[in-house]
């Protein structure tokens, strides 16, 4: 059973691009992707300044992480996302669509104060269901 998104009217429709709720079969692998960041295969730092740029290599960083796991992006059941600042919300999940078809993933996001790099403007794990 692929990933299915679950929907109630006794709770808000998401103003972003996500799922209320997502459900899929236990059967199969469970993925933990560490979140990902801006940065590059060659260790530099992705579009600095730019959310979109930052939230493209986060979604290939993380495309590549379950990719290498034998999965695909529609296996990514949940998210959690970290952010600089929230009002960069509409930018994200601009890119998000480009990588998460629907039903997309269930998903958190919450607006940091710090992260690892100064640099950094965004991080998001993951967790898929491998079948």
């Amino acid at each position: 059973m692929p990933k299915q998104q679950v929907s109630t009217a006794l709770i808000g429709t998401p103003n972003g691009h996500f799922s209320q709720a997502t459900v899929t079969e236990a059967r199969g692998r469970l993925l933990f992707i560490s979140g990902m960041t801006a940065r590059k295969a060659d260790g530099t730092i992705a579009g600095v300044g730019d959310i979109e740029a930052q939230t493209r290599q986060v979604c290939d960083n993380i495309k590549n992480a379950v990719e290498a796991a034998g999965g695909t992006m529609d296996d990514i059941c949940r998210v959690d996302v970290y952010v600089r600042n929230i009002e960069h919300f509409d930018k994200i999940h601009k890119v998000r669509r480009e990588y998460f078809k629907s039903p997309p993933p269930a998903s958190t996001m919450v607006e940091v104060t710090k992260m690892v790099s100064p640099d950094y403007l965004i991080e998001i794990n993951a967790i898929a269901v491998l079948h």
